[in-house]
């Protein structure tokens, strides 16, 4: 059977709508299998459904519409760490952040030429950092810290300062923070 293609401004109303109401990252594919267009279509709608301030996301598992809640609630904490360490520790400092409640928002870079460089990570619990690594390592992928020789930055963010400052405790004692002193 034959899907009609959903047509320009009704397509892109139809993603907001599908994003606004998902509780999961919607991958690309799957919104251009459901609207009969092209995947690369679909990056042009974000791109303009972006434009328009519709806070949109592209993470490693797909597109998140980003709600101003966390967890159910209304506050949510942010801080930002500065993090070094090698490749192979990745998948134990993200498990040491979501185990304390804490979702790693993104990864930083400063790169030599293009200044600042983030990219959306949005790990919430062990299950996303598994999926995010397999990711990784199916693709072939390098991470961005690979380019800082190991130096990043995250964003993290808590429904409760507890949980930042008890997940920022854990990383420092196992010293995956940058020391001041390096």
């Amino acid at each position: 059977m034959q899907l009609n293609k959903i047509l320009g401004e009704e397509r892109r109303e139809f993603i907001l709508d599908w994003l606004k109401n998902s509780h999961h990252p919607v991958i690309g594919r799957m919104i251009a299998e459901r609207t009969n267009v092209s995947r690369q279509v679909i990056v042009g709608d974000i791109s303009l459904l972006k434009a328009k301030g519709a806070p949109i996301i592209a993470t490693s598992q797909g597109y998140l519409y980003q709600h101003h809640q966390l967890n159910g609630t209304t506050q949510c904490f942010e801080r930002l760490i500065v993090a070094k360490h090698k490749p192979i520790d990745v998948q134990n400092e993200l498990f040491m952040i979501v185990d304390h409640g804490v979702t790693v928002k993104d990864v930083i870079i400063e790169h030599p030429v293009y200044g600042d460089l983030t990219a959306s990570i949005m790990v919430s619990n062990r299950q996303e950092v598994k999926e995010f690594i397999h990711k990784i390592n199916r693709t072939k992928a390098s991470y961005l810290s690979e380019l800082t020789d190991g130096v990043h930055m995250h964003t993290l963010v808590a429904d409760s300062k507890e949980k930042l400052e008890s997940a920022f405790k854990e990383l420092q004692a196992a010293k995956f923070l940058l020391n001041e002193e390096e």
